[in-house]
Parts: C-alpha cells; sequence; structure tokens
C-alpha cells in the first residue's frame, strides 16, 4: 500500500511538472530544455527560504515566479537573440547550474529539522488522525487540482487561445496584430513557473535540495505528456491536461517496478530504455492514423 502511495505522491508531483512541458512541447512546440534547470531553481530558491524562516506555502509562489523569469530569459535568448529554440533552453539550462548553487549557498541542502507545507501545525490540525498517513497525498493531490484547474481556465482565455495559435499557427497570430514572440515569452514563462513550482513540491516532499536533482526532468515531464496523450487520444471525456498528470503516474509506476527488479545503479539505463519505447510506440500510432487517413 505505501508503494502505490509513494508512486501516485511521486506522479502527480511530476505531473505539474509535466504541466509546464505539455505548454512548451504540446501547445508552443518548443523543445525547451530550461526545464532541467528551473526543476532544481524551484527546489533551491525554497530551501534558501525556508532555512531564512520564511512560511512554506509562500515559497510555492516564489518559486513560480522564479521559474517563470527563466522562462522569460530563455525567451529573450530565442526571440530577441535570435537563438534557435533548443540552444536558447540548452544556454539557460546550463546557467541556472550556477545560479542555482548561488542561491541554495551549497549543492546539498538538508531540510529536516524545517516546517514544511506537509509538516507543519496548520496540517496537523486540519487533517484527522485516520488520515495522518494519507495528508502528503492529500495535499499534493489539492495542489496539482488547483494548477490544473487554473491551467485550463487560463487555455480558454484570449491569452490562451493565442498560446495555442503559437504552435499550430504563427502567421495567424501575425494577423491578428500581436507579436508571436511576446506570446512565446509568455508561455516560456508560465511553463517554467509551472516546473520549479514542481520543484518547490519536491524538495518539501523529500525535504532535501540536491543540485543534480533535475538531471533528466525533462526526459519524465516528455515521457508523461506522450504516454498520457496517446493512451487517451481518442477519449473525449479527458481533458489534455488530465491524460498529462495520469501519463506521469504511469510513468512513475513503470520505472519504480523496474527498479524494484533491478540494481539502483540501473535507473537512468531504465529511463533511456522507457523514454525510447515510449518514443517508437508513439511514432507508430502517429504514422498508422496517417496512413488510416
Amino acid at each position: 500500500m505505501n508503494f502505490m502511495v509513494t508512486i501516485i505522491e511521486q506522479g502527480l508531483i511530476y505531473g505539474i511538472l509535466a504541466l509546464g512541458v505539455y505548454i512548451t512541447y504540446k501547445v508552443l512546440d518548443f523543445p525547451d530544455l530550461t526545464v532541467d534547470g528551473s526543476f532544481p531553481l524551484g527546489a533551491a530558491v525554497t530551501a534558501a527560504l525556508i532555512t531564512r524562516g520564511m512560511n512554506p506555502y509562500l515559497t510555492l509562489l516564489v518559486s513560480f515566479a522564479s521559474g517563470a523569469l527563466a522562462g522569460i530569459c530563455t525567451g529573450l535568448i530565442h526571440v530577441k537573440g535570435k537563438v534557435r529554440d533548443l540552444l536558447s533552453g540548452i544556454i539557460m539550462m546550463t546557467a541556472l547550474w550556477s545560479v542555482n548553487l548561488y542561491i541554495a549557498g551549497t549543492s546539498n541542502v538538508p531540510l529536516f529539522s524545517q516546517k514544511t507545507i506537509f509538516k507543519n501545525k496548520l496540517m496537523d490540525g486540519m487533517v484527522p488522525k485516520s488520515l495522518r498517513p494519507y495528508s502528503t497525498l492529500i495535499l499534493i493531490l489539492v495542489l496539482v487540482m488547483i494548477c490544473k484547474v487554473l491551467l485550463d481556465l487560463y487555455l480558454k482565455t484570449k491569452s490562451g487561445y493565442l498560446l495555442r495559435a503559437v504552435g499550430d499557427n504563427e502567421a495567424l497570430v501575425t494577423a491578428l496584430a500581436k507579436d508571436q514572440g511576446n506570446v512565446k515569452i509568455l508561455g516560456l514563462s508560465l511553463a517554467n513557473g509551472l516546473v520549479a513550482m514542481a520543484g518547490s513540491i519536491f524538495a518539501q516532499e523529500e525535504r532535501v535540495f540536491e543540485i543534480s536533482m533535475g538531471t533528466g526532468a525533462i526526459v519524465i515531464g516528455l515521457a508523461s505528456v506522450i504516454i498520457g496523450t496517446s493512451l487517451f487520444r481518442k477519449m473525449t471525456v479527458f481533458k489534455a491536461t488530465t491524460a498529462v498528470l495520469i501519463g506521469s503516474i504511469i510513468y512513475k509506476a513503470c520505472v519504480a517496478i523496474a527498479l524494484k527488479n533491478f540494481e539502483p545503479n540501473a535507473m537512468k539505463l531504465i529511463t533511456a530504455v522507457l523514454f525510447l519505447i515510449i518514443l517508437i510506440f508513439s511514432m507508430e500510432r502517429k504514422g498508422g492514423a496517417k496512413k488510416h487517413a
């Protein structure tokens, strides 16, 4: 039971990251590698603020803002600096490694003795004793639903439609007298804000900041998006954001089950193989759909 609860917890946290990747990968059609830097950025900001006595719930908002700023920087490099999208993300991801070290002060910051969103008097008072073992899962679920609902509502606004138009047809955005560059920057800021918030939640759940915790974050996000959108492509009852969240849980479950049967040293290899299988499966389905059409 604890094994399943842990998988769902981890899957939902990375689900918020996957929502950010969904914006860049599916909506903007922008291969943004900033994710590998903005995920630990949220964790670094959280660790620095919590150890200085800030309310842990406020660190979520500050982390979101820091991630949004990182996304804006990536957008400016791409739009104003005329650097290719992939290279823009690589440049920002590389820069954030040092930025994260400066913010946290060290490569490892333990939070075991600090108050977090999961361990504080407010949570102890609100959650009944019978649900205490699941308090972490409940709070993560609430945070995920807030992010999902707000993102769904935003994508239905005029700004949200412009965001989707940039990925589908940039000429249409220009025809509407809107600057497609500014729309891209907005999308990148929103995406990396969500990723950084996921990093903040992850650091508080694990009660530690580690500089390398963002390594492979883009792979997890992409795998979650591809799994979710591939499995639930024809099921209209699922929104895309819901499918992405479910895809994240499925991916984490696959990794966890594989690790149960292999050594921890094989984690990266298992992750790479799973991602390759997911990509091949996704491409085969796309090819089959085109042939059928």
